[in-house]
């Protein structure tokens, strides 16, 4: 299982599949999986050639008085248990790579 944190990259992975015909399926998640990601990634993969996962706490997500820095987080959980489904891919980008410093849509 590959773990791709840079935006490039994951897209030169897509392009790579889908030009040898694979279809590819993509659950995105903020990660600190529970049964209802696995079982989202249990269909993808019957249903796919290629599954990737996103792991992405996007703090757009989160009202003001809710707190980011709080969502609970195991990146060594979360790849455990992608691997044992069959996750192909984790897609695990930074902030920064997300939010470029000229942004201007969330």
């Amino acid at each position: 299982m590959k773990v791709i944190k840079d935006t490039k990259k994951m897209r030169r992975f897509v392009i790579d599949k889908k030009a040898r015909g694979k279809k590819i399926g993509f659950v995105p998640t903020m990660g600190y999986l529970h049964e209802g990601h696995l079982s989202l990634l249990r269909r993808a993969k019957r249903e796919n050639d290629i599954v990737i996962m996103s792991i992405f706490v996007n703090p757009a997500q989160f009202a003001p008085r809710e707190d980011y820095a709080k969502y609970p987080r195991d990146f060594k959980r979360d790849a455990r248990m992608a691997k044992k489904e069959g996750v192909d891919a984790i897609f695990y980008p930074g902030l920064k790579d997300m939010y470029l410093r000229d942004h201007s849509a969330y």
